[in-house]
């Protein structure tokens, strides 16, 4: 690891201006558990260190009957562990629940893990089920971005290099609305080979008013399967297989890589999409 200089800024007012002060030399540190093994392993090395973890309200996690908030730098342990949550919206501890181990857990950040992008990271593809809507401090203010506009390509976002993600907002979920997270752990470092988030909201018939899927793990990017949403709207739980094969549907690259082939991954995302769909709709109902 090269040296830096450390700074731990107490507001993000103070924050913004080192962003601002440092630029490209600065990387700014959550929980520490991508930065710090890419510095150790010298594939990244900032000359400056901004340390968010004093900033008072980053790690505040509410659940209101309107909006869940989750602070940038709110630990997945306490996603997990929110006394409201599994009755709010019982698919985001049921995601920070499949991260990592306990170490993991409890010092990794959700904020952080969105921001690092990784393609096999859990958390995007809930955020993508959910509609996230994540709130960003730049230099000329802040501004709020959709999930679905979040995540580009393989470590690439809509995060700009003078930016810092703040939050995440999600819409409070309807009692006639279920979720699920699948996925398939690589066996090392726990993160998804492929990993399939659904959400439903079911109508007074029983069928699927809304549906939304995230897949993580199987592209350079997490996305919504949007072919397997369409065909699912306005369906029941009988045409949740027919709709889930539709997961890989308009993904022009997979990954691949030594833990599995793209056709596997391709494979997963469609069990796991119907698996987790099958598990949103006996929820919802």
């Amino acid at each position: 690891m090269t040296p830096f200089d450390y700074h731990a800024p107490k507001t993000m007012r103070s924050a913004m201006r080192l962003v601002q002060e440092f630029g490209d030399d600065a990387k700014v540190l959550a929980g520490g558990h991508s930065l710090i093994p890419s510095m150790k392993l010298r594939l990244a090395a900032p000359s400056v260190i901004i340390d968010l973890g004093g900033i008072a309200g980053l790690k505040r996690v509410t659940a209101g009957d309107e909006t869940i908030t989750i602070g940038a730098l709110a630990t997945h342990y306490a996603v997990e562990s929110h006394r409201l949550l599994p009755s709010k919206c019982s698919l985001l501890p049921e995601t920070a629940a499949e991260i990592g181990d306990a170490q993991v857990r409890n010092r990794g950040t959700v904020g952080g893990s969105i921001a690092h992008a990784d393609p096999a990271a859990d958390w995007p593809a809930t955020m993508l089920a959910l509609d996230a809507q994540f709130d960003i401090a730049g230099p000329n203010g802040e501004r709020a971005v959709a999930a679905s506009d979040f995540f580009v390509d393989l470590f690439i976002t809509d995060l700009q290099p003078d930016e810092v993600l703040t939050g995440i907002r999600i819409a409070t979920p309807p009692e006639n609305s279920g979720g699920a997270y699948v996925k398939m752990r690589q066996s090392a470092s726990g993160f998804a080979l492929a990993g399939v988030a659904a959400h439903v909201t079911l109508d007074d018939a029983g069928n699927c008013a809304s549906v939304a899927v995230g897949v993580t793990g199987v592209a350079p990017a997490a996305y919504r399967a949007h072919a397997v949403e369409d065909a699912l709207v306005g369906q029941g739980i009988d045409a949740v297989a027919d709709a889930a094969a539709h997961a890989a549907d308009g993904v022009e690259e997979f990954q691949e890589d030594h833990h599995a082939s793209g056709d596997y991954r391709a494979h997963l995302a469609r069990v796991f999409a119907q698996r987790a769909l099958s598990q949103a709709i006996e929820r919802a109902a």
